[in-house]
Order: C-alpha cells, then structure tokens, then sequence
C-alpha cells in the first residue's frame, strides 16, 4: 500500500499546546509530505496564530467548527484529510524527530489498518507529570496496557497516538459521542469489522497530560466509569482485570481496618507493593521525588477509576435507564 499520512489534531482553548506539538512535526526525519490536520473545537481561545507561524515550513489544514467533543471533531477532520491512513494525536503531545519514519516502517513490514503507540514523559515535563506519566504506562498499575506488548493480548490504541486507516474510517463509522470512552469503543468496533490492530513501540509520543492531581482524579474516575457502559454495548469484551481497582480499594480499607485487632500482614503486603512502585520508578525516572510521587499517582488512579467502575456498575445493571440518561456528562450530543 502506497501510504499518505494525514495528522489529525483537534484543539480546544491550547494554542500553546499547538505551538509545542506543530514545533516537533516540523523535526520529523521522514522524507515525503504530510498532511496536518487541525481542527478548532469550538474554541473561545484561537490558535490561528500559533497555525501561522508554521504553514510555510508545513502542509496545514486549519479547520474551525462548533464545540462537539474530540471524538466528533477528530471525525470531522478525517472527513476532510486528503491522506490514505490518518495518525489521530492530542494536542499535548510531542513528536521525536522519527515517529513517523518508524510508523511507516513498521506498516510496511506489517500492515495493520489500525495501530497505537506508547507515550513517555519527556525531560522538560513536572515531576507530578512524571509521576502521572508512571502511573498511566507501568506494568505494575492498569496503565501497562497503554503501550507495554508483554502485558496485552491484544493491543487497544488510545487516540492521543493512534493511526486508523481511511477504509477502516469510512467501513467503522469512526468515534462515538462517549467521552472518555471512544477510543475503545472504537476498536472494539474495529475487531468486529475483521481489522487487526498492533502496537508499535517505536512510534511513541511524549504526552504531557496537562493535569494536577485533581484533574487527574477526575480523568481516570470517568475511565472507570465508562468500562461498565463498554461492557454492556459490547457483551463479551468485559474482563475480571477491570474489576482490580475496585478490589485494591477494598482490600486497603479491609486492611487499615483489622489493623484493629492488630494484624498487620495485609496491611504489610500493600507496603510491599508500594516499595515494588516505588523502586520501579526510582529506577525509570531516576528521581526520589517522582518515585515519591508515583506512589500516590497509583493510589489517586486505583481510587478513582475502582470507585468510577464500581458506582457505574450499580446503575448501568440495576437501572432501566439508559447510559446517557445515567450518565450525561459521560456523552456529547
């Protein structure tokens, strides 16, 4: 397959973050043209200026339009792209100079007409972004199914670094209104049509995440609540391992309540799985103060997305509601 790449990009309020994301496209080592797709959510803070400032150096087409969600937008913009396999990245990512030589690479030796690649923190980020970064990427939290291919049977792409060719665009029907949510919901969708997907280590982003912990709590309790809603539309895709946040709460409350009547070893085994955490990302970080950190990334992730799935749980099978009139904040209309 001769393949042309599109970039699709949706923007909300973050010309900032435009600016750093068009910088790192402008170093790609790949040697063809491509196309940059960006479009305008609706947004109250434009990033025409910073969209400018590149379009000399960069293939740019700048889309505006109506607040409607990323998922939507995203769609909107490979509607429009000109490219054969469309490379769908959030606005607070940073590209190495050789993400898309690696991509093209590997879709070369291995077509797939969908695939996802892993995010890394990047020197220049906060040591809570290292920490959050931790928490969402290790083999020793939920994140390991972000881009770690010992640690998945079959891989998910998520859309801050996710390519999706025309044709499997066109046959899915591409992003539903969830959000969060979409990204699974979309390759699950992707299955069902016959397509593979494959992770490709190579092809990773630096994701900047753009949160405090506050944001970050409500970031992965909404992923735990969506799961159940996942589950109920697509029977079959539910695993025993999305209720393992759940049960990490609930063993850490059973443990800090026996302590009581004083045993201690329950209690004693989560010490030893934070000292694991905290090793691990003292080793990956090279850092106390993110090791620190990164232990309390993991609680703030296990705590939101185990209470998120749990309560969503509740409803979605004791409800005669539907999803979207339990949830409404959950979807975009």
């Amino acid at each position: 397959m001769n393949l042309s790449f599109s970039f699709i990009i949706p923007v909300y309020n973050r010309p900032y973050e435009i600016r750093e994301l068009l910088e790192s496209l402008s170093h790609q080592t790949y040697p063809k043209t491509f196309e940059i797709v960006i479009v305008e959510d609706g947004s109250t803070i434009s990033s025409e200026e910073e969209i400018t400032a590149f379009r000399e150096s960069l293939n740019i087409t700048y889309l505006k339009k109506e607040n409607s969600g990323p998922g939507d937008s995203r769609n909107y913009g490979m509607e429009r792209a000109k490219g054969n396999y469309f490379i769908v990245l959030d606005s607070d990512c940073i590209l190495p100079p050789q993400y898309l030589m690696e991509a093209e690479k590997s879709l070369n030796k291995e077509f797939v007409h969908c695939f996802g690649g892993p995010d890394a923190a990047h020197d220049s980020f906060s040591n809570v972004q290292k920490a959050i970064n931790y928490a969402m990427t290790s083999i020793f939290s939920t994140g390991g199914i972000r881009g770690s291919k010992s640690s998945v049977d079959k891989f998910q792409p998520r859309s801050f670094n996710m390519g999706i060719s025309k044709e499997a665009f066109e046959n899915v029907g591409g992003y539903g209104k969830i959000h969060p949510g979409e990204d699974p919901d979309l390759t699950i969708r992707i299955w069902k049509k016959g397509y593979e997907t494959k992770l490709i280590p190579e092809a990773f982003v630096y994701h900047k995440r753009r949160i405090d912990w506050n944001k970050f709590y409500t970031q992965v309790h909404k992923f735990g609540m969506v799961r159940p809603i996942l589950n109920k539309w697509h029977p079959g895709t539910a695993k025993i391992t999305y209720w393992f946040p759940t049960l990490f709460c609930i063993g850490l409350i059973a443990a800090l309540l026996v302590l009581v009547f004083k045993i201690t070893i329950p209690l004693a085994l989560y010490a030893f799985y934070f000292l694991i955490v905290f090793v691990d990302s003292l080793l990956k970080n090279k850092s106390l103060s993110v090791a620190f950190l990164s232990i309390g990334a993991v609680c703030i992730q296990f705590i939101g997305y185990g209470f998120g799935f749990l309560k969503s749980t509740f409803w979605i099978n004791f409800s005669r509601k539907k999803p979207n009139e339990l949830f409404p904040k959950l979807f975009f209309n």
